[in-house]
């Protein structure tokens, strides 16, 4: 099972609201660009508007970013379109077997494991910012 594939497309969103600042981005164009269908993008829009990093007005195609490249990180991203809860990120499995030896210790002892995994990952993620991604995505 991987992370869902909303953060991926929230950045994808983003970029290319950025790379197209001057035309109109509505939700029909950024379909086009992320291969998916056009309520895919609204629904994931609407996270990164609660989340205060789109703007978008009723009634009126398009969108823009709500602040500055650098003001925006991937964690920001992750948290926006709800990929995974507080220390949510792995799954641990319910109800092991207590007269087991593994199943008794297994979950006290990946837990902690776990835990520090997402919060390596998502330390990473609070360093990159949307400016990052979109100087990649253009220098390529």
């Amino acid at each position: 099972m991987s992370i869902s594939s909303r953060f991926a497309v929230g950045i994808h969103i983003l970029t290319l609201i950025e790379l197209n600042k001057e035309g109109t981005s509505s939700s029909e164009f950024l379909s086009s660009s992320v291969n998916t269908n056009p309520a895919v993008i609204r629904r994931i829009m609407s996270m990164l508007k609660k989340a205060g990093l789109i703007e978008v007005s009723p009634g009126i195609a398009g969108a823009k970013l709500a602040k500055e490249l650098s003001d925006i990180t991937l964690f920001d991203v992750y948290k926006a379109v709800n990929v995974v809860h507080d220390k949510g990120l792995f799954s641990i499995h319910d109800n092991p077997n207590p007269d087991c030896l593994v199943g008794k210790n297994i979950q006290k002892t990946i837990e902690p494991l776990f835990f520090t995994a997402q919060s390596a990952m998502e330390k990473v993620l609070k360093n990159v910012t949307l400016n990052d991604v979109v100087k990649d995505v253009t220098d390529k």
